[in-house]
């Protein structure tokens, strides 16, 4: 009898161990924005273009990370992927503002340090998150805005471009069609009548990439890059560059980047409430981003984000129609999502 005993224990024990062992580790998480995303309005050739592109993002970031290089390195790297391709609203793909300019967003935060550091309102850097990066790294602070941030870049030697290079005909359609959209708003509030607030089109909101990676030394480090919201007026800035609000990393809990209605991020400080959720409650990175991301939803914002914790688990939670996102594990299983 207690042989069989002992015989049952160890085979508890050795199922326990498989379950452990089977459970996949994800070493990089990303997204290229949320919105009104519908497979019924996605061309299969477009569909093919953002599944490539988030696919070539997470291998880059993948052979980062498998070379030896740190989280930082990738999520720097996978960055660069989605800023130079049209698709995404960031780098060469950002919306224009009001007066037809490209003003762009990014911030970066190393979990092993706490160190980050942030870009707002430029227009002739060719990766934002590189110069998100330099901030950080070859200054004593955190964030630095528009010309400013422009002329340390350069200084930095980082690539700098003619502002032409970020124009891209859909988004300058884009920005004539929210321009009139913009003028009906304004009658019907002439009129009495309520509408939403802001843009009658929630998705100008959207678009925004980010990327979180777990390193082989267990280390976290998070980015998020954005051209802004469409038709933006007045030198609007949103939760992408602010630390805490669109991203946030500490290794003793998670990564977070985000992407949706800006304004609701930085009044619910998602990506930081998604870490002190953790830290403080002993929640899950799922049940934590659940929570945060439910709090937004009531307050009347949309949008989604990724977060990947210590231990490499993964959540990307959306409360839009979709998501672009993508994951890959340790040992270099991808796999992307656009729909919800």
């Amino acid at each position: 009898m207690r042989i069989k005993f002992i015989m049952l224990l160890l085979c508890v024990f050795a199922n326990t161990s498989f379950a452990q062992d089977a459970k996949e580790k994800y070493v990089l998480v990303i997204h290229g924005g949320a919105g009104t995303i519908l497979k019924k309005n996605m061309s299969a050739e477009k569909e093919a273009a953002y599944r490539a592109a988030l696919t070539l993002a997470l291998q880059t970031g993948y052979k980062t990370l498998t070379s030896g290089k740190t989280s930082l390195d990738a999520v720097e790297a996978t960055i660069h992927i989605l800023e130079d391709s049209p698709l995404f609203n960031a780098g060469k793909g950002a919306v224009f503002t009001h007066d037809g300019r490209n003003e762009m967003d990014a911030s970066v935060m190393d979990g092993k340090t706490l160190m980050a550091g942030a870009v707002a309102g430029v227009t002739t850097i060719k990766n934002p998150i590189s110069a998100a990066r330099a901030v950080m790294e070859k200054s004593e602070h955190v964030m630095m805005v528009g010309q400013g941030a422009e002329v340390f870049a350069k200084q930095s030697g980082l690539t700098i471009v003619n502002p032409k290079y970020f124009y891209t005909k859909e988004r300058w359609d884009g920005l004539q069609q929210a321009i009139k959209e913009d003028s009906i708003k304004t009658v019907l509030d002439h009129g009495n009548k309520k509408t939403k607030l802001g843009t009658i089109n929630r998705d100008y909101k959207f678009g925004t990439v980010g990327a979180v990676a777990l390193d082989k030394s267990g280390n976290l480090a998070a980015g998020t890059s954005t051209g802004g919201m469409t038709n933006k007026k007045y030198g609007r800035v949103g939760d992408s560059p602010i630390i805490g609000a669109g991203t946030y990393a500490n290794n003793a809990t998670a990564g977070i980047s985000c992407t949706g209605w800006g304004e609701f991020y930085i009044r619910n400080v998602v990506a930081h409430d998604i870490s002190a959720m953790m830290e403080y409650k002993n929640l899950s990175v799922a049940d934590a981003a659940k929570a945060v991301l439910d709090k937004v939803g009531k307050m009347g914002g949309d949008g989604g984000l990724i977060a990947l914790d210590k231990l490499g688990n993964v959540t990307m939670p959306f409360n839009t129609e979709g998501m672009y996102r993508g994951t890959v594990t340790a040992d270099g299983k991808i796999e992307v999502q656009i729909y919800k």
